[in-house]
Order: C-alpha cells, then structure tokens, then sequence
C-alpha cells in the first residue's frame, strides 16, 4: 500500500491525473488491446478529470484505446437529468476527450430489470479481461461507491438502498430537496474493485481525516468498506494534508519519507 500525502486538493488531482497519464501511456493500448480504467463521480476526482482534459488538448495522452467503467448511478432518475452520473462524466470528461461512447460503461439506473442490468455490467467487466487501474473516492463513513457501511466485502455489482447519510449529503445536488434525491443506485461492489489489478483511492478534506485513518490504521472492518483495501497488492492512497489529521505523527512521517520514490511515478514520461 503506498500513501502519497499533498498539501491541497489541487495537487491530489494533478498528482493522480499525472498517474493515470503515465499508465496509459506505459501500457502503449492499441485496436486490439484496450487500457481498462474504472472512474468515479463527485467532487474529490473533479480535479484529476480537468488534469485529463488538459493533459489530452496538450496532446500528451489520447483516450482513443481507453475502455472505461463506471461505479455507480442512480436508480429512476433520467439518463439526461443534470445530475445523473451519466451526465456528470460526459461533462465533466468524456466530451472533452476522444474516448468513443461505446467504450463507456455506466450503469442503467432505468433498466427494465435491474438485477440483470448489474450482472450484465460484471459480465462486460470481464469481457473486457478485467479493470487495469480502478479509480475512486469515499464518503466520510468510508463508504467505496455506494457501499455503505455494513456492505459485504464480498460483495459484486448490485442494487442499494441509500443510508440516510447519504440522501442527506446528495440533497445539496436537488436543491436541498430531499423528496427529489433517488433514495437507491446501483453500485459496483467492493470486490468488483478488488478484482482491479490496482486501485487508486482520492481522499480530500478534514471531514474524510477519520475514514483515512480507519481505512489505513485500523483493521478491516465491513463498516468502513475502503478499509478492504488493504488487503490488495496494489492500492495507492492519494490525499491532502487536512485528510491526515486524525493519523498518528509516526504514520504521517513515514509516508512522506517515501514521497521521494512515490513522485518518480508521475514524472513526464520520456518520448517513445
């Protein structure tokens, strides 16, 4: 597990921006081998997604070869209502790129069965032979997509009934309205995301400081679903300095001593 600790929100979303580049990039995707990227919605990745945009128009990436996965969507809401997540990616990223709309997934909130409409969504997972880096952020319970507390670490690609948190937190996105916030999503599950050959977790904010510490110095706990990720080989945390405030000095000291190797991973990429 490696924690990369920056002093504001603006340089977690260019610092993960820069490694989600330099995958890509490493990873050389063509017609016949696709680069699987799973992406998240919400505030915490908007700077990483403007990062993309501009590291694209510079020409320094291209997302013509990129298959991308979605964590969520709201169930009943119209695929075009403004803040359905299938319209917070197109324009906060996929319009301004040039991935090709048939190589975005997201999830059907509208299907006609919904049950089906998950399972179908993991069977294109592993068609298309399995995410390569899956990105994502939590809710200050520690929620991963809308994997609420007490979700099982097992758990795939399914329908969930909202916590009240939640619908509180998203209220401000309906105009304060909480008749009008979908009280159900789907989601993909926390082993959907453990199957990812790696994850990159973003964390920005004091109000997400105690799910850092219980997602890295705690044990792992279905209460706090990012918790699992310890557990993978190959998890990157990347968050400010007021998410670490509720981690010990020690832990805190440590990390940043490794910040030294940590940043050759996003250093510009020699020319091919």
């Amino acid at each position: 597990m490696k924690l990369i600790i920056l002093n504001d929100y603006d340089q977690v979303g260019e610092w993960a921006a820069k490694y989600i580049r330099n995958k890509i990039i490493n990873f050389n995707p063509g017609p016949d081998r696709f680069f699987i990227l799973g992406l998240p919605t919400g505030g915490t990745p908007l700077g990483c997604y403007k990062k993309l945009i501009e590291f694209y128009k510079k020409g320094e990436i291209s997302f013509k070869y990129v298959k991308t996965f979605n964590m969520d969507e709201y169930v009943g809401i119209p695929r075009n209502h403004p803040e359905s997540y299938h319209s917070f990616m197109w324009n906060n990223l996929f319009k301004h790129i040039d991935i090709k709309s048939e190589n975005t997934h997201i999830l059907d909130g509208n299907a006609a069965n919904l049950v089906e409409e998950c399972d179908s969504f993991e069977e294109k997972i592993k068609a298309a032979g399995g995410i390569d880096l899956f990105v994502g952020g939590i809710g200050p319970d520690g929620h991963i997509a809308f994997n609420e507390p007490g979700s099982s670490l097992l758990s795939r690609t399914r329908v969930k009934t909202l916590a009240q948190d939640t619908i509180l937190a998203n209220a401000r996105f309906f105009d304060g309205d909480l008749s009008k916030v979908p009280t159900m999503a789907l989601t993909v599950g926390v082993a959907t995301v453990m199957d990812a050959r790696e994850v990159m977790i973003l964390i920005t904010g004091v109000h997400k400081a105690f799910a850092l510490y219980k997602a890295i110095e705690e044990g792992v706990n279905h209460m706090w679903t990012v918790s699992a990720f310890q557990q993978h080989p190959q998890t990157v945390f990347v968050c400010d300095e007021d998410a670490t405030l509720e981690l010990r000095v020690k832990t805190v000291k440590y990390f940043r001593g490794m910040m030294h190797v940590h940043n050759k991973l996003v250093d510009p990429l020699p020319p091919k």
